[in-house]
């Protein structure tokens, strides 16, 4: 009641007997304490609320990134476009069945090949 001014419903539809843990969690996941900024878990969390989907997570996490955390509507709709650009290419993945280790040895060539382009830019500019 404190921090929020009452108990809220999510808290209340929690079994008694952990919602003391339950509001530790919380706390810890999305409070300043955490080592992600707080706009940024806003959108993270956003990002997943619209994956599942839940609109009360999606009407929450919206009404805390903006009204809290300065999110703006552009960053609100990228967070959620990468939601949607992250399963499209689960599922594309996925219903391909790539093999994960070929997958995961490809990808790490990309990274160091994005990483020695970078270094030789880097290299010219100096």
């Amino acid at each position: 009641v404190e921090a929020l001014g009452k108990v809220p419903s999510f808290f209340e539809a929690y079994p008694e007997h952990a919602r003391a843990s339950a509001w530790k969690w919380w706390g810890d996941m999305s409070g300043p304490e955490g080592v992600i900024p707080g706009k940024y878990v806003q959108l993270i969390a956003l990002a997943v609320a619209a994956q599942i989907p839940c609109d009360y997570c999606t009407f929450g996490h919206t009404a805390f990134a903006t009204q809290f955390m300065g999110a703006t509507e552009e960053e609100l709709r990228h967070a959620v476009a990468i939601a949607a650009d992250v399963r499209h290419w689960s599922t594309v993945l996925n219903g391909a069945n790539v093999n994960p280790e070929e997958f995961k040895v490809e990808l790490n060539s990309i990274i160091e090949h994005i990483k020695a382009k970078s270094a030789e830019a880097s290299a010219t500019t100096e």
